[in-house]
């Protein structure tokens, strides 16, 4: 497809695709790093409530810096991958307590921040600072594949990366990505599945049966209070996945041993 006809039709689809969220109305950059980390493997339509619940909660990074981690696991709970929120609790101390409350500006210094990658580092690059940037994710991968690798099955994101930076439009970077992925998710609304045409896809394994899934209950237990092991076993129907989705959250920093009991870390 012709660059320029491609550009044209994103900010046509943009326009008339555009979907009202509040980290595009207040793009600082504690909202922008809240949203994407939420944003990750969940819908918006499921993140938007719970955001909203969240800024009510800790409205900045102060706050959330000065919450103890069980306080911002209750708020998480329902949106799964809790390691996510201990990320974003991690990231908040670190620009309060290190930084002084200065957020990076570039994205090898974003990248200095737990959970953020260099996906993330570039989402956040182009919608706090409205910066020429590339980064890509699902919904980039859906246009992208559509219209420049169709009848593909092994396009490498060094590929994609490279047409991307090509075709962005480098004076306004932020609403442009925004129509890009307002545009995906429409595709994929309307039964666009190429996703697999990626070099990297891999299938996500279902929740049901799942470590994961042992993990999401043992955390859910523990948003309730400090509970002894084998009455947490009995609380979330104990198997084979228990031991090694406790030592898990244990290693991971959200669950504590103390005085025989479990609790969430700073409950």
């Amino acid at each position: 497809m012709d660059d320029n006809a491609f550009r044209e039709l994103i900010w046509q689809k943009g326009r008339e695709l555009y979907r009202d969220m509040p980290w595009r109305r207040d793009t600082r950059p504690y909202f922008v790093l809240v949203s994407e980390l939420m944003l990750q493997q969940t819908q918006v339509s499921r993140v938007i409530p719970k955001f909203e619940a969240f800024i009510a909660a800790f409205p900045d990074e102060q706050a959330l810096a000065q919450a103890s981690l069980a306080d911002v696991l209750r708020l998480w709970q329902g949106l799964g991958y809790n390691r996510r929120a201990k990320y974003l609790h991690d990231a908040a101390k670190m620009i309060v307590y290190e930084y002084g409350g200065n957020w990076p500006q570039t994205e090898r210094e974003l990248m200095k921040l737990p959970g953020v990658g260099s996906n993330t580092a570039g989402a956040l690059m182009a919608y706090v600072y409205n910066q020429h940037t590339v980064f890509i994710e699902t919904n980039i991968r859906t246009v992208y594949f559509l219209h420049y690798f169709d009848n593909r099955d092994d396009v490498s994101d060094r590929e994609l990366r490279a047409v991307v930076e090509r075709t962005i439009d480098r004076e306004h970077p932020r609403e442009f990505y925004w129509a890009l992925m307002d545009f995906g998710a429409w595709l994929k609304a309307s039964g666009v599945r190429n996703i697999t045409s990626s070099k990297h896809y891999k299938r996500q394994a279902p929740l049901s049966g799942s470590v994961r899934e042992m993990r999401g209950r043992i955390v859910k237990i523990l948003t309730q209070g400090s509970i002894s092991e084998l009455q947490l076993q009995q609380e979330v129907g104990a198997d084979e996945r228990f031991i090694v989705a406790l030592e898990g959250l244990m290693k991971d920093g959200l669950v504590v041993r103390h005085r025989n009991k479990l609790r969430l870390v700073g409950e």
